[in-house]
């Protein structure tokens, strides 16, 4: 009885300094967290919650801000630059991000391959444009592009031809889509290949048994395995696709007779709010394209998903 007793009391005993030392972790890993929900609350929600507030209102010459409820955002909607420039980068989107995708697969493919020589100064020259400032970049390239100026424009006259016209209403898209393939290209091909970087040696290894070579492996292993880092990268430059204002905010200055002041959705919110003073309009047209790029995403990713319980 007695070594019943002792037994039953020395099971409680570490039960109960188990829970207290549960809550001093606990407590010690909300001071760790304290700082970042500090920061991300008065950053980020709190400025998300004064935009929405902004869009429900609309500045009056008289009186102030009146509140307008959803008007805003039915005038958005109806609103032609808003739609136009949301096409404009649906198409962007829709092109340029698969090219760059496939470029960044492949060269991550070709690197983890194991046949390149100084793959790891190949790794670093493809993450450099990335680690340029988008602005340096696009002014970069707008030198490049220029007709009367640049070693485009001087090798074009010592052939007796004329450029391409790269800002000009036709190309002046794709201009810019180069210069975003250009850039994330190599941030891409990074993740690609540190994530064929993890796939164990062994799946490898049976395949070489089986007689498969670098093509079937790459095709039946690897991007099979590939498949969570595709859909990352895919989901981030949607995103960023939607997001597009620093490269036409360079353009904009170099050929202001082709994009306009609506070119994208990003631009056009940005010149409301700080060309234009209208705050509570341009709030109203960030949420609604924050819902389109959450629509799109949500797409991409049920796409996915379905595609992966297929395989």
């Amino acid at each position: 009885m007695a070594q019943a007793t002792v037994t039953s009391s020395t099971t409680r005993v570490p039960g109960g300094r188990r829970k207290k030392a549960l809550k001093r972790h606990g407590f010690a890993g909300f001071l760790f967290t304290a700082p970042f929900m500090v920061l991300f609350l008065a950053l980020f929600i709190a400025p998300l919650i004064y935009a929405l507030y902004l869009s429900l209102y609309r500045e009056q010459l008289v009186g102030g801000n009146a509140f307008v409820g959803l008007d805003n955002y039915t005038e958005g909607l109806k609103d032609k630059a808003f739609t136009d420039g949301v096409k404009r980068v649906a198409l962007f989107m829709i092109v340029q991000v698969p090219i760059m995708l496939v470029l960044a697969l492949v060269f991550a493919l070709i690197i983890d391959s194991g046949k390149v020589v100084f793959a790891r100064l190949y790794r670093v020259g493809f993450f450099v444009p990335y680690a340029v400032p988008t602005v340096i970049a696009a002014l970069m390239w707008g030198f490049l592009y220029g007709r009367d100026f640049g070693p485009i424009a001087d090798v074009a006259d010592k052939l007796g031809a004329t450029p391409p016209n790269f800002l000009g209403e036709d190309l002046m898209l794709w201009s810019i889509a180069n210069v975003s393939t250009w850039t994330f290209t190599g941030y891409n091909m990074i993740i690609f290949y540190a994530a064929l970087r993890a796939i164990p040696a062994e799946l490898y290894e049976a395949a070489a048994v089986d007689g498969a070579g670098a093509f079937r492996t790459a095709l039946y292993i690897k991007l099979p395995l590939l498949r969570p880092a595709i859909l990352l990268c895919t989901i981030f430059s949607v995103i960023g696709s939607f997001q597009l204002f620093a490269e036409p905010r360079v353009f904009y200055d170099i050929a202001p007779q082709v994009i306009g002041k609506s070119y994208t959705p990003n631009l056009y919110v940005y010149n409301l709010a700080f060309a234009d003073q209208r705050l509570n309009y341009a709030a109203a047209l960030s949420f609604l394209l924050g819902a389109v790029v959450f629509v799109v995403s949500f797409i991409v990713m049920r796409i996915s998903a379905r595609q992966e319980v297929r395989s």
